[in-house]
């Protein structure tokens, strides 16, 4: 049978808050009811909400859901991993599992249908704050010291950052206009399909031109919000509903 169903996916933000088992939960149930005939699944940023690879550990946060993509990719499906703000800290365990890690902005062809892919954060330019803190977070120099730190603290002062950080963002809503930087990002490639995650907010709205600009509803709220692309009839699917829509601006 051929294979003809792309999933893509994003913010699960799997290990924080009261209610992360649940979530968890939630998102195996998601995997294990992806179709084992799949052609991939897209994993666009911020899965765990917080991930570090010490050179020897790994974290045991969501270890059921890393079983589960082992099973998609046993099964012959292919997973591809974009790194989000929170998880940015992967470096070669999901590739030794099988995972194709890549970086944002990805673009590729998916059924004929050309693809913008990443997690949307500082794509189309950042704060200066924001800036500053992602060039610390890839400093090989401060990669390095935090390694220093045990797991217990290391993880715990982590946590701490993520979760303020989360709470400063949570009523964030897109505007869908040209004043946010991810929309005039997507605005200016030319691929059938531009689709991100990082706000939170889901938003679905198409250019004057056909093209669709995507962001995917994060998974805090409940449900198994997620996209699915069929190869077969080119049509891109928003479930469990269609994010909040607004007439493409010039």
């Amino acid at each position: 049978m051929e294979r003809t169903l792309v999933y893509f996916v994003a913010d699960v933000h799997l290990g924080t808050g009261a209610d992360a088992a649940e979530r968890e939960a939630r998102f195996v149930s998601f995997l294990k009811g992806i179709p084992r005939n799949a052609l991939a699944v897209w994993l666009l940023g911020d899965i765990w909400d917080f991930w570090y690879e010490y050179r020897d550990v790994v974290p045991r946060d969501a270890a059921r859901v890393v079983s589960e993509l082992i099973a998609l990719m046993d099964a012959g499906v292919e997973v591809y991993f974009v790194p989000g703000n929170h998880d940015i800290w992967t470096y070669s365990y999901f590739t030794e599992l099988g995972i194709h890690r890549v970086e944002q902005p990805y673009s590729t062809v998916i059924g004929g249908r050309s693809f913008c892919l990443g997690h949307g954060d500082s794509l189309g330019g950042s704060g200066f704050w924001y800036g500053l803190t992602l060039r610390m977070f890839r400093s090989k120099v401060l990669q390095a010291l935090f390694s220093t730190l045990h797991p217990w603290i290391a993880y715990r002062l982590a946590r701490a950052w993520s979760g303020g950080s989360r709470k400063r963002h949570s009523k964030y809503k897109f505007k869908g206009d040209g004043s946010e930087p991810l929309y005039r990002f997507a605005a200016g490639r030319t691929e059938d399909f531009c689709i991100f995650g990082h706000f939170h907010d889901g938003f679905s709205t198409t250019f004057p031109d056909g093209r669709r600009f995507i962001i995917l509803q994060d998974w805090m709220g409940g449900g198994e919000p997620h996209a699915v692309f069929d190869t077969a009839t080119s049509c891109l699917s928003l479930i469990p509903s269609e994010p909040r829509s607004e007439d493409a601006r010039s």
